[in-house]
């Protein structure tokens, strides 16, 4: 009976921990600290959905708990036999048009929202000289990375998004080989990017909630496509629509690849030609074969979207890509000794366009 009574107070004592911690997270990933308009309407929807839950359970447990103390045997007796309600059209109207109404007051703002946020017909408008009026960005998700291609900018980047803020941007998804799925928790989504067919869909990042997630949000692959999927992260830098400007004039002002600086980086340089540039570009206009491109490499967060970005994890991920990430595209394609490695990581370091 004691270990009963211990195994049921450890119980309670974790689901009340389990129930706390659900409600922690980051402002930078939490799907429960919303950081844009599209996040807060979905937020919004769900509280209503968890409103609602929360209504039904109350009502029920509290005419449980009057049935348990009104109806119990030491009151009403052994012989005690319940009215029969069976048949009793009230009661039956009640409990139908009940459950009707609620699905309703939920169904109704889900219906408009979806439908809301399936309106993107002003991303196909164009002007005169054929350009869209609004910021749209082209998602392509790889085994396990993603590429960003701004079509009005006409320029390219890899694992990190940059958007401003307080600006509605369009994205078109799509994958270049299995089912993915492109997700931002704290500002919205989520949708899958498929093969044969485009999704579109909008975000707005608000620019006070991304101050306090340091201008960094966190994105995820959301739909299980292999070994890495896990590890198919990206980062998403907000900028204010006057230093967006002025990120993408810098990005636009590299015609072609910066040339190395160090005796080091030159060797690599050259390794980078031979080895390297079958697959990736270093200019922001240039999109690689098979892999992502490293115009901005230097001024990344991450190395393979997980390694904490310095050349020592640079260089474990170009002498071993499978062994952080499995089943990723890289695996087998170069063949460089370790003193090549060693000047491909400072060439590599040295891609920056932000600074």
């Amino acid at each position: 009976m004691k270990n009963n009574l211990k195994n049921v107070k450890l119980f309670g004592l974790m689901s009340l921990l389990m129930m706390m911690l659900a409600g922690c997270g980051k402002p930078y990933l939490s799907a429960l600290r919303p950081a844009g308009e599209v996040a807060q309407e979905q937020f919004n929807l769900m509280m209503l959905a968890v409103y609602i839950m929360i209504l039904v359970i109350v009502v029920v447990t509290v005419i449980f708990i009057l049935a348990v103390i009104k109806f119990r045997r030491g009151k009403v007796g052994e012989n005690f036999v319940p009215k029969d309600v069976h048949g009793n059209h009230k009661l039956e109207i009640v409990w139908t048009l009940i459950p009707i109404i609620l699905l309703t007051i939920l169904a109704i703002p889900t219906v408009a929202l979806t439908f809301k946020l399936a309106d993107t017909k002003a991303m196909d408008k164009v002007d005169s000289k054929g350009q869209n009026k609004e910021m749209i960005v082209n998602v392509t998700a790889n085994l396990y990375w993603w590429e960003f291609e701004y079509p009005n900018q006409k320029i390219v980047t890899s694992q990190e998004l940059v958007v401003p803020t307080d600006t509605k941007v369009y994205f078109r998804l799509h994958s270049a080989d299995v089912k993915h799925s492109f997700w931002i928790p704290a500002v919205g989504g989520k949708m899958d990017t498929n093969v044969e067919n485009i999704n579109k869909f909008y975000l707005i990042f608000d620019s006070k909630k991304a101050q306090d997630a340091n201008n960094v949000f966190y994105g995820k692959c959301a739909e299980l496509c292999g070994p890495s999927h896990a590890l198919m992260d990206f980062k998403v830098k907000t900028m204010s629509k006057d230093d967006f400007k002025t990120w993408v004039a810098k990005m636009q002002d590299v015609k072609k690849a910066k040339p190395a600086l160090t005796a080091e980086a030159k060797q690599g340089e050259k390794v980078f030609k031979q080895s390297c540039q079958g697959c990736h570009a270093v200019t922001p206009t240039g999109k690689g074969a098979k892999g992502p491109n490293l115009t901005t490499y230097g001024d990344r967060t991450r190395v393979a979207g997980v390694l904490d970005h310095n050349e020592e994890n640079l260089k474990k991920w170009i002498k071993d890509p499978e062994a952080i990430k499995p089943g990723n595209k890289m695996t087998g394609q170069y063949k460089v000794s370790d003193s090549d490695i060693d000047a491909l990581a400072k060439y590599l370091m040295e891609r920056k366009v932000e600074e």
